[in-house]
């Protein structure tokens, strides 16, 4: 239902649009209900509507169960990747020990080296991808430990 305000004449008048089939409009101005027939038939616009999709976060975390300094990421988590590309390398091993900022692999993407950085203190959990391998965006590269 559309609604508009026309004033004609210093008169205002609320127009509601119920609906429109055809050449025929069924609307209500001031409470009173009218059906009325066009000229021509009416097409409908057609407006493209832009949707972006969700951004997909570079970690997902859980909550650390132990004590961290203040201020300081830490616990477990997941390192998913940022864009659609190819792993080139991978810095770490399972069971490293990872800090804030550390470069953990790096990802070819359009033609550039994209470096996949930890977000989070800890130890590296699992690796789910491996040199080569071709990984979408969203797709879980890397597993934090606590």
């Amino acid at each position: 239902m559309k609604k508009f305000k026309f004033t004609i004449h210093g008169n205002v008048y609320d127009v509601s649009i119920l609906t429109v089939e055809e050449n025929i409009i069924d609307l209500e101005v001031n409470g009173s209900s009218y059906q009325v027939e066009v000229d021509k038939t009416i097409q409908p616009v057609k407006t493209p509507r832009l949707v972006r999709q969700r951004v997909v976060p570079d970690t997902e975390t859980t909550p650390a169960m132990g004590t961290g300094a203040k201020g300081q990421a830490s616990g477990a988590g997941i390192i998913k990747s940022p864009l659609p590309g190819t792993v080139l390398s991978i810095l770490v091993k399972v069971g490293d020990p990872v800090k804030i900022g550390q470069k953990l692999m790096v990802l070819e993407a359009m033609k550039m080296e994209n470096n996949i950085d930890c977000d989070k203190d800890g130890k590296v959990a699992a690796i789910r991808v491996n040199p080569g391998q071709s990984v979408m965006e969203g797709d879980v590269l890397i597993e934090i430990g606590a």
